[in-house]
């Protein structure tokens, strides 16, 4: 499974309100989970095949 970020981002140096930061925090979480989450339903080979292991998930 592969996924591309399309959403452009903020760049540095803008100014962004409380609230738009806390909720970017909440969809930068919530992207990091589901990303996780797929990456632990992958086998070993294919963990492998994309350079992976199972101890590099948790890094994510």
């Amino acid at each position: 499974m592969a996924v591309i970020e399309t959403t452009p981002r903020a760049s540095i140096g803008t100014q962004t309100s409380p609230f738009a930061a806390f909720f970017q925090a909440i969809r930068d979480w919530n992207d990091t989970r589901v990303t996780r989450n797929a990456l632990n339903k992958l086998s070993d080979r294919e963990l492998d095949d994309i350079g992976l292991t199972r101890g590099d998930i948790d890094r994510i």
